[in-house]
């Protein structure tokens, strides 16, 4: 029988333990996350990245990695880039005489983001970063703030776009986030339960416009712990109606799924109750997601939750409620690289890398 591994976890330090490699070699574990705890230098991350990969090559190392605020590497030669807002202005501002060159310079400042970003981590041995930020800038998410490109949909599809070129030419994937929309909502999803009341027709000629006309090109998607009250009782990463019905079916997005942290206050909110860990893993693959994200389980009381949830898991696939889904397997082992990554010493001496550098705002 296939096995399909849907859970993406942590760890707590910056080497792994005996605990972390049995957890890693479980096979219903995807990959780990990574934060700023698990960072001291370039060598030890890249050591830490190859000892990893040395208990299974499918595993998927990833981290939140956009700019600005959400950066957890910034040290040791690593380019602190700039929010996305900043190349969201840079698309206003035009040269005089010279209609339409601030976006010229956004486009190519965008791709120049995606390149660097890309290519520093996949030196040290990570595959994957959570960004785009796809979200629209209403003024109304602290949470979102200046992670958001802009509020114009069709400035944020192509900026994303850019930025997306630029991560492709690093050999990265990428994940817009998150859908369908989580500008609109002031309550911060960490914490508390957002709800958004507009309805279906205007999320989607507003806030989902980037989903659907960056579908062929987005390699991930990420939903928002939001509900959409109009749309669906459930938050969207629980809901087979955004996620299916919409995502899919309706935008015709063929990539992978993953949901956003399910530790979160939000993430686990349904019906009134809260979901455990294991519930609200099998709730979001159970909706259509491909992925489930558990995220800071490693640092509390030894990680036992995790031991739960994973116990949990396979025996509610061998009970059948939890069909290993070849589909989504193959969506999973899409996201890591193709192509070898370039060595640090050589990246930072190249002309591209350079190049890019000089093009940041």
């Amino acid at each position: 029988m296939s096995i399909h591994a849907p859970l993406i976890i942590d760890i707590a330090g910056t080497t792994l333990t005996a605990v972390d490699r049995r957890r890693l070699a479980h096979p219903l574990v995807a990959g780990l996350i990574l934060f700023g705890r698990n960072w001291q230098s370039r060598a030890q991350l890249g050591d830490l990245c190859a000892d990893i990969k040395s208990i299974r090559p499918d595993l998927l190392i990833a981290v939140d990695h956009e700019g600005g605020r959400v950066q957890r590497f910034r040290t040791d030669g690593f380019t602190h880039l700039p929010p996305m807002r900043a190349l969201g202005q840079l698309w206003t501002e035009d040269d005089k005489g010279q209609p339409g060159s601030g976006v010229l310079k956004a486009c190519e400042a965008a791709t120049s983001a995606g390149f660097v970003l890309a290519s520093e981590l996949r030196a040290c041995g990570v595959d994957f970063s959570f960004t785009p930020v796809l979200d629209l800038d209403h003024g109304q998410s602290s949470v979102i703030g200046d992670r958001a490109f802009g509020r114009d949909p069709r400035a944020v599809s192509l900026l994303a776009r850019s930025l997306m070129q630029g991560l492709l030419q690093a050999g990265m994937g990428n994940c817009g986030k998150h859908f369908p929309g989580h500008g609109a909502v002031k309550a911060d999803s960490h914490v508390a339960q957002p709800v958004d009341k507009r309805s279906l027709k205007a999320i989607l000629s507003d806030d989902a416009l980037p989903y659907r006309h960056l579908g062929s090109v987005l390699t991930a998607v990420m939903p928002a712990h939001v509900i959409y009250s109009k749309v669906d009782d459930r938050p969207a990463g629980f809901s087979s109606r955004w996620l299916q019905g919409i995502l899919r079916e309706q935008l015709g997005f063929q990539g992978a799924v993953c949901t956003d942290d399910l530790s979160m206050v939000a993430a686990r909110q349904m019906h009134g109750r809260t979901l455990s860990y294991t519930e609200a893993v099998l709730t979001a693959l159970q909706a259509g997601c491909d992925l489930a994200l558990l995220c800071n389980r490693s640092t509390d009381n030894g990680g036992a939750e995790l031991d739960q949830v994973l116990d949990q898991l396979a025996q509610a696939q061998v009970k059948s409620h939890g069909q290993p889904n070849e589909a989504s397997e193959e969506r999973r082992l899409n996201l890591l690289p193709r192509t070898p990554a370039r060595p640090w010493d050589e990246l930072v001496r190249s002309t591209d890398y350079m190049q890019a550098l000089e093009r940041l705002p």
